[in-house]
């Protein structure tokens, strides 16, 4: 069996914890399916072989994280340049190959960059629930199959793409923020919004990043509330389409998924 790999880039260790938890349950991973790579402890400090690393993956998934592509590249810290060197690198192997992805908000901004669209803050949206509305193509997308035309989602962004690579196929909008889905090739996929949090997914994450500009942290309880009502079950359901569609087994074995 090729498992998914979670390519995590997030230095705190029950951060990662908990989000290496959320996708693993919300995408209905069984022991051995995922498989996680910190590469924010890998990065700058060896080489890695992306095409042997792909070989042995039958996808990719992204999370979130900490670290704002936007930011001036002289601000930024050296772990976050060499990580952001390192998916570039993981990039350029994955995408003549087509291989399945799924990035996640701080995986829309990388995809996206990489194959040729603009990231900036026209489009940032403070931590809340928003509707998100699938597109013509996402309605016929195989990924989306079965989601509702409108659904709720997690989001909690700075920036955002504000024009799209121009091979991308735009699957999902939102109000306030225009790209929330779309797909590159038939196999990979990034979202601005969260499918691997969940209500208590969500709080967790509002807790640890109060500070950090996500959203006023006197607004925290008002937010939390408004969180609490919200029915994002349909925007996890992503990952575990993701899981379905895309996990195999090694060659020469009848395929896992879908």
């Amino acid at each position: 069996m090729l498992p998914i790999l979670l390519i995590q880039t997030r230095a705190d260790d029950d951060v990662a914890a908990n989000e290496l938890e959320a996708v693993t349950r919300l995408g209905g991973f069984r022991p051995g399916e995922l498989v996680p790579m910190r590469l924010e402890q890998r990065a700058g400090r060896e080489t890695l072989d992306w095409d042997a690393v792909l070989d042995a993956h039958s996808g990719v998934i992204l999370g979130g994280s900490p670290f704002t592509t936007t930011d001036p590249q002289e601000s930024k810290e050296p772990l976050q340049v060499a990580v952001e060197l390192e998916l570039g690198r993981m990039l350029d192997a994955l995408v003549p190959r087509d291989h399945p992805f799924l990035g996640a908000c701080y995986g829309i901004s990388t995809l996206g960059i990489h194959e040729g669209g603009t990231v900036d803050r026209t489009y940032g949206e403070p931590a809340s629930a928003v509707e998100i509305a699938l597109t013509a193509e996402g309605r016929e997308d195989p990924l989306l199959a079965g989601l509702p035309e409108r659904f709720e989602a997690f989001v909690g962004h700075k920036e955002a793409m504000s024009a799209l690579p121009p091979d991308a196929v735009l699957l999902a909008r939102g109000e306030a923020c225009p790209h929330q889905m779309f797909r590159i090739g038939r196999n990979m996929y990034a979202t601005q919004f969260h499918p691997e949090l969940d209500t208590d997914g969500l709080l967790y994450r509002m807790e640890k990043y109060r500070d950090k500009g996500y959203f006023e942290p006197d607004e925290f309880d008002s937010i939390a509330r408004e969180v609490r009502r919200a029915d994002v079950s349909s925007a996890c359901a992503v990952l575990a389409a993701f899981r379905e569609r895309f996990l195999r087994s090694a060659p020469g074995r009848r395929p896992l998924g879908g």
